[in-house]
């Protein structure tokens, strides 16, 4: 009796364990995997409407990406991206299986690991996205219709016809209240909330509404904690995609990577034309002053405001122009034909500076590029002389041009596309200390 008895809880004990087993299983693939009683086809059509949420920025990693052998916090410029596979189920359904993968910028203090690297996703964004899809389903689903009563039979011809109520539901039991995932703003300064989206959708009974109410009071209490957040008063905040971040500040320093919009660092210091910024840990960098919203108090470059294109235009005239060989060895102008425009000083009594030749050079760019892109067949660039005793010259090429005025790089961006020669004539900040 005992042998028998041992066997079988030693079989349950078994069998405990191994559902345990399928249980774990179940619960590591549930969380990008989901089954759904409706067709392969309408899933399909509720995942076209959820387009826009299988991409965005993140704004932290912490939470959505698993630690890997370097340290989160490293890593700024989260993005994730989702892919998605249905499949017909037996039974007439469907199963939705989510992969995300996570891409962040790794800065390494050294520099020789930064760059862009594939985090693995913990499963959050993925569980997320699933919800999401649960949500839109139930949207996409009509009611049930409720069958109206038959009517009584008129007692007298002349009396009212009485008027049919519908069956009352039970109050007994409470609605469910799915809330949507937050989707990832774009811009990571900012924050959204779809608790009240989500509670637009949903019909208003008395129950209901007290539990809206108190969901819409925590939404607000949130929403002033966030305003009330201090924020730190020493932090610059990149104005376009594609600003370079640079080792030192000089024109002519090999970007190390660029900064997108509303990217935001800590100052150290700053001068005329540079500002000295901290980019993670030990790492620092430089960024071109009038490319950043410059802490309050400060005025930006851009806004403070600089010389002006017409003040710059007055300082120098042309003297020629021509379309020659470029006069140099710089590669990527070397035995091409370019535009040269040879300039020099209205006023040899005033010295002009580093960044009032820049900015006469931008007055050029903007004068000349039309022509410049239009001729046939097309230069290879545009080159400025300044004739002068501390002349120097400046050289563009035109695919840095047309990116320039398309939109898709910064001033400061250009500058380290073009050829200085000397550097030191048109970079006053190499030289001057931050403040």
């Amino acid at each position: 009796m005992r042998s028998r008895w041992t066997i079988a809880a030693r079989t349950a004990l078994a069998l405990a364990f191994l559902a345990s087993v399928a249980l774990a299983a179940q619960a590591q693939t549930s969380s990008n995997e989901r089954s759904f009683p409706q067709s392969k086809a309408v899933l399909e059509n509720a995942l076209n409407a959820m387009q826009s949420t299988f991409a965005g920025h993140l704004p932290v990693l912490d939470g959505f990406a698993n630690p890997g052998q370097l340290p989160l916090e490293r890593y700024s410029r989260g993005f994730y991206q989702a892919t998605v596979q249905v499949e017909s189920t037996p039974s007439g359904g469907s199963l939705a299986r989510i992969t995300v993968k996570v891409t962040a910028w790794y800065s390494d203090p050294a520099g020789a690991q930064s760059g862009y690297k594939l985090l693995t996703s913990n499963g959050r964004l993925e569980a997320d996205l699933l919800d999401q899809l649960s949500e839109q389903l139930a949207r996409n689903t009509p009611p049930a219709q409720t069958p109206k009563p038959k009517l009584a039979a008129v007692s007298h011809p002349a009396e009212p016809r009485p008027v049919s109520r519908p069956a009352e539901t039970r109050s007994g039991s409470k609605p469910i209240i799915s809330a949507p995932a937050p989707a990832f703003p774009d811009n990571p300064r900012t924050f959204s909330s779809s608790v009240t989206e989500g509670l637009a959708n949903h019909v208003e009974t008395p129950a209901r509404a007290s539990s809206d109410s108190a969901l819409e009071t925590e939404a607000a209490n949130l929403e002033e904690i966030l305003k009330n957040q201090a924020h730190p008063k020493n932090l610059v905040a990149v104005k376009k995609s594609g600003t370079p971040v640079v080792s030192k500040p000089s024109l002519t320093a090999k970007p190390e990577f660029m900064a997108s919009q509303h990217d935001e660092f800590e100052m150290l210091g700053f001068n005329a034309d540079w500002v000295h910024v901290r980019i993670s840990g030990l790492s620092r960098g430089w960024i071109w002053r009038n490319s950043v919203e410059m802490p309050e108090g400060i005025p930006d470059t851009a806004t403070a405001p600089p010389t002006p294109l017409a003040t710059a235009s007055d300082l120098f005239r042309v003297i020629n122009q021509e379309t020659a060989q470029f006069p140099g060895d710089w590669e990527p102008l070397r035995s091409k034909n370019v535009l040269i425009i040879s300039v020099q000083q209205t006023d040899d009594a005033k010295q002009p500076a580093p960044k009032e030749r820049l900015e006469y050079v931008k007055f050029l760019l903007e004068k000349n590029y039309p022509d410049l892109a239009q001729k046939s067949p097309p230069l290879a660039g545009l080159v400025v002389i300044f004739d002068s005793v501390d002349g120097g010259m400046i050289a563009a090429t035109l695919p840095a041009l047309q990116e320039w005025k398309a939109g898709t790089l910064s001033d400061s961006a250009l500058w380290h596309k073009c050829f200085f020669d000397p550097p030191e004539t048109f970079d006053s900040a190499a030289s001057a200390g931050s403040k």
